[in-house]
């Protein structure tokens, strides 16, 4: 079965092509990387996915599903979650409150009798942030935490979503050696019943994390295969290294 598979997807914006045509179709449990310069598109394409942006042209499915026309809360409740490229979390607020945030509408157990989310909430919030390594700073505000571990609770709150198919907006960005280490960790021990697109803009970052990948450059699709196939793929070499 297909997790998402897009047809003839186009977006443009003042008559300049972001998206020009993209075909794509990735597999239910598998892990794809979607590869490109700064520019290529990325992002693009995952605001098309999620319904922030409409698309001109072409056809979304989700699990078989036509979403192309759906709003984005509609997809999410069809198992969509992403995180973005520039981190969002509440700074004056602790860990496990931000992760909680993201389970209300997903579930009944929203609010108690005093008007604050539930403690049920909050506990589903706490099982979520042992998955990524911060179940010990729960309790501690955002701002307080390192960069790398914001990276991991706006991973924390898609994964608290329970998403069928996550999308992961440049997840490695700007962290350390150390850091995007401890964050593909995260990635790699993610459930192979959740579908996983992650988009990079290096290369070498993560090429050892997918089952296949991408190469997206100028809103089109230029290379598809396993990392072997990728790397020796002339067009590849042409993007990266300009020869």
């Amino acid at each position: 079965m297909e997790a998402l598979h897009i047809q003839g997807l186009k977006k443009s914006f003042g008559g300049l092509p972001a998206i020009a045509e993209v075909w794509l179709s990735v597999e239910a449990g598998e892990y794809r990387l979607i590869i490109g310069l700064n520019g290529a598109g990325k992002t693009t394409l995952f605001n098309l996915l999620t319904g922030d942006l409409p698309a001109d042209a072409g056809s979304i499915l989700l699990f078989e599903s036509n979403v192309t026309r759906l709003a984005t809360h509609k997809r999410v409740h069809l198992g969509l979650a992403r995180t973005y490229q520039i981190i969002t979390l509440f700074p004056q607020d602790t860990l496990v409150h931000n992760v909680a945030l993201s389970l209300l509408g997903l579930t009944k157990a929203r609010w108690n009798s005093f008007g604050s989310l539930s403690s049920a909430l909050y506990g589903e919030a706490r099982t979520v942030l042992a998955k990524v390594g911060l179940e010990t700073l729960a309790q501690r505000p955002i701002a307080e935490v390192s960069y790398g571990e914001k990276r991991r609770v706006e991973i924390a709150m898609a994964l608290a979503q329970k998403p069928r198919l996550l999308l992961l907006d440049e997840p490695l960005a700007g962290l350390s050696r150390e850091e995007r280490g401890t964050v593909k960790q995260v990635i790699g021990a993610i459930p192979r019943e959740t579908t996983v697109v992650m988009i990079e803009h290096d290369m070498d970052t993560a090429l050892d994390m997918a089952d296949r990948i991408t190469v997206l450059h100028y809103g089109r699709v230029i290379v598809e295969g396993t990392r072997a196939q990728v790397v020796a793929d002339p067009k590849t070499r042409e993007v990266y290294l300009g020869y």
